[in-house]
C-alpha cells in the first residue's frame, strides 16, 4: 500500500488507515536520515491513543509510551555497534511481548527481527513524502 503525502497535515489520516490494516504489532521503518520515520512514528502512536509525549529514542534506545491500545515500544538502532548489543536490554522480552514494537534502523538487529512483521518505507523527495506500507 502506498501513500503520497504532501503536507503533515495528512499524517494522522495515513496512520490510522495504516492501523486499520495492521496484521502484527511488529513493524520495521526503514528509510534515510531525514526521511520522516520519527515523525510519522509520533503520528502513529497518538493514532493508537497516548497522550504520552513521543519523542525520538535516539540516545536512550528505547522509549515506552501508554497507548488506549497497549503499550508502544519505540525503538532507535541507529546508534548500535552490533546487534548483540540489542542482547543487552532486553530485545528478544520486546519483540515477544505482544506488544507495539516500531523499530528505527532496524537493519542493525535484522537476525533477531521475527519474519511476521510490517515494514513502513519512508522517502523524502522534495518535501512529498512517499510511504510504503507492507
Amino acid at each position: 500500500m502506498e501513500f503520497i503525502i504532501n503536507n503533515l497535515d495528512e499524517l494522522p489520516e495515513v496512520a490510522q488507515k495504516i492501523i486499520d490494516q495492521l496484521q502484527h504489532k511488529l513493524i520495521t521503518f526503514e528509510g534515510e536520515m531525514g526521511a520522516g520515520k520519527t515523525t510519522f512514528i509520533k503520528e502513529f502512536v497518538k493514532a493508537l491513543g497516548t497522550n504520552d509525549e513521543v519523542s525520538s529514542p535516539t540516545f536512550s534506545i528505547v522509549n515506552e509510551y501508554e497507548t488506549d491500545k497497549g503499550k508502544v515500544y519505540h525503538f532507535d538502532f541507529y546508534r548500535l555497534n552490533h546487534e548483540d548489543e540489542a542482547l543487552d536490554f532486553g530485545i528478544e522480552e520486546y519483540l515477544y511481548s505482544n506488544q507495539y514494537c516500531l523499530m528505527e534502523w532496524p537493519n542493525k538487529i535484522a537476525n533477531f527481527i521475527p519474519d511476521e512483521h510490517h515494514t513502513i518505507t519512508l522517502e523524502n523527495v522534495d518535501g512529498v513524502r512517499h510511504l510504503n506500507f507492507s
